[in-house]
């Protein structure tokens, strides 16, 4: 998670780098078959962030605000842990709003 962690901190906080996440998720979920279940779950919450603002203008701090997040939340996850660890990864990924 450490490569995907670096290139998000390395991001523009808009919808565009959100919408780039998505199709790198994708494609690590192709890769790394063992991950899917969390790579699908963290593109889901990039698209509902996302399908939130599609269209309409981006508040500079909710933006700011949910790249926080989510780059926290990436820094957190561990995908070589016990599966314990993984599975207490994937619940907090799936609890995670990145709007509240």
């Amino acid at each position: 998670m450490n490569d995907l962690y670096v290139w998000f901190s390395q991001q523009h906080h808009g919808l565009r780098t959100f919408k780039t996440l998505t199709q790198k998720l994708e494609s690590l979920s192709r890769d790394e078959p063992e991950q899917r279940g969390l790579y699908r779950l963290l593109s889901d919450l990039a698209d509902s962030y996302i399908e939130a603002f599609d269209e309409e203008p981006l508040p500079v701090e909710v933006a700011d605000r949910a790249h926080h997040r989510l780059l926290e939340l990436l820094a957190s996850l561990d995908l070589q842990a016990n599966s314990d660890r993984r599975l207490a990864d994937i619940n907090r990924v799936a609890a995670c709003d990145l709007l509240h």
